[in-house]
Order: C-alpha cells, then structure tokens, then sequence
C-alpha cells in the first residue's frame, strides 16, 4: 500500500508562499501534515508577511488535498516519539522547536511499521537526517524479513525535477526564476548551481 505523502512545513511554505501549490500537488498528489506543522505553517504566515500567502492557500484546501493528521498521542506515535527523542511524547509535544519535522517522522514511520510506504517531504537539515536514520532501520527490518514498509525521502529540489521530468516547467528560465524566489523564503535551499535543476541530463527528453 502506498500512503499520502507528509509534508513538513519548509515545503509547504516555499510552494505555498509563491502560489506553486498546483505545481506541487500535480507532482506528489494529495498530502497529509501533522497538526504541528499546519500550527507551524500558519504561525509564521502570521509573524513574518512574506510567508503570508501561505496561510491562504492552506485555509483554502479541501481535505482532498490535505489531510491533517492528529497529534493526539497513540501507543504507535508514543513509541516512535520516544525512542527517536529519548522523552515521553507528552513532555516532547510541550516543546515546540522542530515538532512539527519530528511529528512528520514520527507519523511516516508508524504508518511504514503498519505496511505502506510512505513518501516524506521534509527539507530541514537535521529532520532529513532523523528521516534517514528511520528509512534506513525499515530498510534492515525488510531485509531480516519483517513485514513493514518503507520511507522515501523527497525535498524541495526533488520536487522541482520531478516537475521538469513531467513537462510542468518549461525552460531553465522559469526554473531560474521559481527557484530564485524558493530560496528568497529559505535560506536552507543551496545555490541553484550546486543541484542538478539546470543539468543537460534532466533537461535532455529520452530517447524513443
């Protein structure tokens, strides 16, 4: 079984915040987000006006679109919360630096342990890192036999290509520009140099 894909709130920012949201839902399709990080997202499209569209677009999906997954603590999301933090998940829920990645992980990771694989999008540094950490463990449960699923990790830029392999950007010129303004909202995106968004490989059509 396949699970909507999670998204963490830096992606839901960039693409909300410069009104890509159909780009974004063309690529990956219908999303699912942790309480957490729908708080995240529109906390700081209060407090900061560039990322004030964000809260629009988010106010204004369908749950067809996005689900928004319950915090509520269940055994499976205590486990996972605590053995990937070392704290109860009702200690951990009262701090809200990065919740909402750890939540992504955590919710990601309990629907994998049940049998689906589960797309996550996240692009924080250390919140990537964690989501390694657990599609890696699914990975040697799978290989000693355990019947779960897995976890794929995509970011921003895997996004973007994924766009450009599907004809929804048309040139280097228009992904120049969506990614200038992507990294004028997140300054964790790297120069546009240093990805693979202009290669010849990704822009070259496949042969017949």
């Amino acid at each position: 079984m396949s699970h909507r894909p999670i998204i963490d709130a830096g992606p839901s920012l960039n693409f909300f915040s410069v009104r890509r949201e159909r780009l974004l839902f063309q690529v990956v399709g219908p999303l699912a987000a942790p309480e957490s990080v729908q708080d995240e997202v529109l906390g700081k499209a209060s407090r900061d006006q560039r990322f004030a569209p964000a809260a629009t677009v988010w106010r204004k999906l369908p749950q067809k679109l996005i689900e928004v997954l319950p915090d509520n603590p269940t055994p499976q999301l205590e486990q996972v919360v605590q053995r990937i933090t070392s704290l109860p998940m009702s200690q951990r829920l009262r701090q809200r630096k990065d919740l909402g990645e750890l939540m992504v992980v955590a919710h990601a990771v309990v629907e994998a342990e049940s049998g689906d694989d589960v797309r996550v999008l996240i692009d924080d540094g250390n919140g990537a890192k964690t989501a390694e950490f657990e599609r890696a463990r699914l990975q040697r449960m799978r290989d000693r036999g355990d019947e779960v699923g897995s976890l794929i990790l995509m970011n921003t830029t895997t996004v973007l290509e994924l766009a450009v392999r599907q004809n929804l950007i048309a040139d280097r010129g228009e992904m120049r520009d969506l990614y200038r303004r992507l990294r004028g909202l997140d300054d964790g995106l790297v120069p546009i140099e240093r990805t693979e968004l202009l290669s010849q490989k990704l822009w070259t059509p496949p042969s017949v």
